[in-house]
């Protein structure tokens, strides 16, 4: 067993000598459990985070040559992974060769699960299967023209399968519980979560931060700004009319447009009940909480559903992280305030 007060010099030596923090990771995988494992390798990242030379993350998502001081057990988990991902790149490509209206599923999310669960472990997940955890199937029916057996063409009604990704992160945890016997720990999601940012956005804290959305800001009243304390100062479209940014006409506004960037963290503004997580044409994935006494609020265009139908929130509650889905021309945070079903303005609201 690993000597707990040498864990802590080194852990301590790690915080404060980057040269260490880089070479950690490589030292201590031979002799730590994976989750341990993937510490260190983040404590690697400490402010060196992008070489993409030593990190063991991208060596598993982008290939390359591992550098000649890994140590045989590192260097066996990393190979055992880029296996596993070739397996994971077939699953995915077969799931999106079943959807529709340009959906996909989002390969880097499904891999940084993959990674944040099995890298490391004795033995790897099913790939087809882990990837079905990212999506519904659903039986539907299309017309197609075929040939009859007097060469006169005709149409008939067939049935398939589509596949429909999900974005709602609290599901594909209830998925991957049912179908792979694994428990999500919130480590695991939080480690997921570094690595897709990694992956996706150069940075493991992610490439979104938009100042003030990390901590909840709640007015007196009790209600929470969805962004953060500095909502004022990216307002870019107002409630009520408005020139329509994409057909160009006046027209009615529903709600309040922050110009938050793509994978801010959004906070429900007030405890209540989650009355719908879903897409929607217009709104694309968007979460709607009713608070009682007739007042619900809606958080549209995101790019990640945290909560499920059903779930109780309380005010600064993390439920989904932004985007640009639906009908939309650029990444932002759409936020409506209704009173009784009637859309009102959310200014009077906001703290």
């Amino acid at each position: 067993m690993v000597n707990p007060v040498l864990l802590a010099n080194a852990a301590s030596m790690a915080l404060t000598d980057e040269d260490t923090r880089r070479k950690l990771g490589w030292t201590l995988a031979a002799v730590l459990s994976p989750v341990i494992l993937l510490i260190a390798f983040f404590c690697a990242l400490g402010s060196g985070a992008a070489d993409h030379n030593t990190s063991a993350v991208e060596l598993c998502f982008y290939g390359g040559t591992l550098p000649a001081s890994t140590p045989e057990e590192y260097r066996v988990c990393i190979e055992e992974m880029r296996a596993s991902f070739a397996q994971l790149d077939t699953a995915i490509h077969a799931v999106n060769e079943m959807t529709e209206d340009g959906m996909s599923l989002d390969d880097i999310r499904v891999k940084a699960f993959f990674y944040a669960l099995y890298f490391g472990a004795e033995s790897h997940g099913d790939a087809p299967s882990f990837a079905d955890c990212f999506v519904t199937y659903e039986e539907r029916t299309r017309t197609v023209t075929v040939t009859n057996e007097d060469g006169d063409e005709e149409e008939q009604e067939e049935t398939y399968t589509a596949a429909i990704p999900i974005e709602n992160l609290a599901q594909i945890y209830q998925n991957i519980r049912a179908a792979m016997g694994v428990e999500v720990t919130a480590e695991q999601q939080g480690s997921a979560d570094s690595i897709y940012n990694l992956i996706r956005y150069g940075s493991a804290s992610g490439g979104s931060g938009f100042a003030g959305s990390d901590v909840p800001f709640i007015g007196a009243d009790g209600f929470c700004s969805p962004v953060g304390e500095n909502w004022r100062s990216i307002v870019t479209s107002e409630f009520g009319n408005r020139i329509d940014p994409i057909t160009g006409q006046r027209d009615g506004h529903s709600g309040m447009d922050l110009a938050v960037p793509a994978g801010t963290t959004i906070r429900a503004a007030l405890p209540g009940t989650v009355t719908a997580a879903k897409y929607h044409y217009s709104y694309g994935y968007y979460v709607m909480i009713d608070h009682g006494n007739g007042l619900a609020t809606l958080y549209a265009h995101n790019s990640q559903l945290l909560v499920l139908a059903g779930q109780a929130v309380e005010a600064g509650d993390v439920i989904s992280l932004s985007g640009s889905t639906g009908r939309v021309t650029g990444p932002h945070l759409h936020f409506e305030v209704r009173v009784n079903g009637t859309r009102t303005n959310p200014r009077g609201y906001l703290p």
